[in-house]
């Protein structure tokens, strides 16, 4: 997949007047062989870049509309190419322990559930919907073996 997003993301900065550099080539391609959104300091590592062009060439990507910021759901924003270059709609799950942040695409079915329902909230608000993202909040595998359940309401009396 990586060759296939390279002319359109070059296409997308040279519209916004921005030259496709190979540090900027380099951190795709670091987001491509990933597979999951990454933080900055994650980039940094796998493509050992320098801090200050990483920083500011996701800055870059991310203002062109190549690269999308996740927020999790600690201090750190991750980073992963934009759905339309990769062509694979997916949503989140975000682990509220450690910050950690999966891909997971929903079933056809699901997908077209949640399509119609934002489609029915958009238009009772009289909004004009472009896309939906579905993020699922818990607790990892890793974090589950780790550390006690939390307390959720009572259930059962």
């Amino acid at each position: 997949m990586a060759d296939d997003v390279h002319p359109a993301i070059a296409a997308r900065l040279d519209d916004d007047g921005q030259r496709y550099t190979s540090g900027r080539r380099k951190l795709v391609e670091v987001l491509v062989d990933a597979g999951r959104p990454l933080t900055a300091a994650e980039v940094l590592v796998e493509g050992d870049l320098a801090q200050s062009s990483a920083y500011r060439n996701l800055a870059v990507l991310e203002a062109c509309g190549v690269v999308h910021r996740v927020a999790g759901s600690d201090e750190f924003a991750r980073f992963e190419l934009a759905e339309d270059l990769t062509d694979h709609h997916h949503h989140h799950l975000i682990c509220t322990s450690c910050g950690a942040v999966a891909d997971f695409t929903a079933p056809e079915g699901l997908e077209r559930s949640v399509e119609e329902l934002a489609r029915q909230v958009a238009a009772t608000a009289g909004f004009a919907a472009d896309h939906h993202r579905l993020d699922l909040f818990g607790r990892c595998q890793a974090c589950q073996a780790c550390l006690p359940a939390p307390h959720a309401a009572a259930h059962d009396t």
